[in-house]
């Protein structure tokens, strides 16, 4: 474990993460050692998120070392596409049992690697660790080192118990089993000087496929997805190619970074959602190719592919303008997705009314604010129960999220669509925004929303249980403006964050009892911060609030 925990505090201190970027240089050197607190993995664990990081690979046997749990909950678990093998969506599992537990899991491993290879020859086995094995001791690095001497065949251990931390994390760690296991230990037939690199991109619903033609067509090769429709030797290949595209740099910008320090592989961070993204995402690739020894004239290819895509695009969108006047939506997702398919959705005339960032760097807020303006309505938090009463009170007309949140839409009775990894379409390219507009569309207008609004044949309109809800909140609000100093209490009494108890009332207090000024100065006096965005942000703003924020010296949001 004790590698495991140095690989761990390297990824915690990668330079290229936006959080730690963000860090003052004190905090920068005390690293990124907090503890977990409960209910830290709540959202998905390491293990989940190395698996789905990898499982994408689609000719890999991809081998749970752990309990059948483990491998249940987390089979299938996007809606990754396969153009060839599908060998990725057969679960293997050692199914570790009491016996295992007490002497040890080791031999069982090997003889479930022994068999999977004897049975289907697939050209790599990745094996991830998981809590209880890792608990026991079960070095699943030597046994993997031991099958490949015996087999000859590439057996990956992807060290990421699911205690270790959350799903993000479990990206990451699957990123450097990649990078220390893989990447760079096999050549590509031949090479171009058109080759790149796509990074964080997993082929949903096989979005891959609505750019792989674009690029064709500029006689651009994608050497190898990480991880979308991958195959194992693209991957180990990788490193040949001469520019790569960070698509999702939360849960991989360790794999691009150091892929760019070590074979000098220049990245940018784009999207493939909307037009405008697209369009600048083709460029880049082609600027960077140019750059690398390309054909200047790639460029010139490229705007007039751009061109005609475009014009194609913006005739098959115009006839929805006339719809969607008006129609504000919700945006409850995070990540690149904060800020590209928001992009997407004001391409086609629609009101963003909000756009939750709790996933999202401080470079996908910059962008949020470039596109919205500087008043753009971030969410960092927003409870079930303030997700209804927007929904509700018709602030929103739809919510575009992930299915976690669908039943919040459902229950008020309003238009909800899947945007998240498990959704059945497609949105990604020219193509892709035409098709994201159209199940808009259908969502809307769809007729049964008119039919479950109306009160059941025994209620009238006041009995209904979504009237009494608004009711009760209303007259909560009612009361808190009829009585200032409820509502002051009510207020001072509120938890300025989830994962510290400290109140916004207590950090005032502090603030007035030893004259703070900064960030770091009321995170020594109270308990406020334990360094997520959403407390500091909080605690600058009431800062700010009492006229005590000094910019000079406060610390930027980590």
């Amino acid at each position: 474990m004790s590698s495991l925990s140095a690989t761990i505090q390297d990824v915690f201190n990668e330079p290229g993460c936006g959080k730690n970027a963000n860090k003052s240089e004190a905090e920068r050197k005390k690293g990124c050692t907090k503890q977990l607190q409960p209910g830290g993995a709540a959202g998905g664990c390491a293990f989940d998120g190395a698996k789905i990081a990898l499982q994408p690979l689609t000719d890999v046997a991809h081998l749970v070392h752990g309990p059948i749990a483990c491998e249940g909950n987390s089979w299938d678990n996007r809606g990754a596409k396969s153009s060839g093998s599908q060998i990725w969506r057969t679960g293997f599992t050692t199914d570790i049992n009491e016996t295992d537990v007490v002497f040890g899991g080791e031999k069982r491993l090997f003889k479930s690697i022994r068999e999977i290879i004897e049975k289907y020859d697939p050209p790599a086995v990745f094996v991830y660790q998981t809590c209880v094995p890792a608990m026991i001791g079960d070095d699943i690095d030597a046994v993997c080192k031991a099958a490949r001497e015996k087999f000859g065949k590439p057996v990956i251990p992807v060290n990421a118990p699911g205690f270790v931390g959350p799903k993000n994390l479990g990206n990451k760690l699957a990123g450097e089993a990649l990078l220390q296991h893989v990447i760079g230990t096999e050549e590509p037939e031949y090479t171009t000087p058109y080759d790149i690199n796509i990074i964080g991109e997993y082929n949903l619903s096989g979005e891959l496929w609505q750019i792989k033609p674009l690029l064709d067509e500029l006689g651009i090769r994608i050497l190898a997805c990480i991880s979308g429709d991958g195959r194992y030797k693209d991957v180990a290949s990788s490193h040949r190619a001469k520019a790569a595209m960070m698509v999702c740099s939360k849960a991989m910008i360790n794999v691009a970074r150091k892929m760019e320090e070590r074979y000098g592989i220049p990245f940018f961070e784009g999207s493939f959602y909307g037009i405008q993204d697209t369009s600048d995402a083709l460029r880049e690739i082609s600027q960077l190719l140019v750059e690398r020894g390309a054909d200047p004239e790639l460029l010139d290819r490229t705007e007039a592919l751009i061109s005609r895509e475009e014009a194609r695009a913006w005739a098959a969108i115009e006839p929805f303008k006339p719809r969607f006047k008006g129609k504000k939506v919700l945006l409850i997702t995070g990540g690149v997705k904060s800020w590209s398919v928001l992009a997407a959705l004001q391409e086609a005339g629609l009101e963003l009314v909000g756009t939750s960032v709790k996933k999202s760097t401080k470079e996908d807020k910059e962008r949020i604010k470039e596109l919205m303006g500087q008043d753009a309505h971030m969410i960092e938090d927003m409870t079930p129960r303030e997700m209804y009463k927007m929904l509700k009170d018709a602030k929103a007309d739809i919510m575009l999220s992930g299915g976690r949140s669908q039943f919040v839409a459902l229950k008020a009775a309003m238009p909800w669509l899947d945007i998240n990894q498990e959704r059945h379409h497609a949105y990604m390219g020219y193509a892709g925004m035409v098709k994201l507009l159209k199940e808009i569309e259908k969502a809307l207008y769809n007729p049964v929303w008119k039919q479950v609004r109306k009160p059941a044949p025994w209620e009238s309109e006041e009995e209904t249980w979504q009237a009494k809800a608004l009711a009760e909140a209303a007259a909560e609000e009612a009361a808190l403006a009829a009585n200032p100093v409820l509502a002051e209490q009510r207020r001072r009494d509120t938890a300025i964050c989830r994962c510290k108890s400290v109140s916004a009332g207590a950090i005032e207090d502090a603030i007035s009892a030893f004259d703070l000024k900064t960030v770091d100065e009321v995170r020594e006096h109270t308990q406020a911060s334990g360094g997520c965005t959403a407390c500091i942000e909080k605690v600058e703003d009431i800062l700010a609030s009492m006229n005590r924020a000094d910019p000079a010296l406060s610390v930027a949001a980590e």
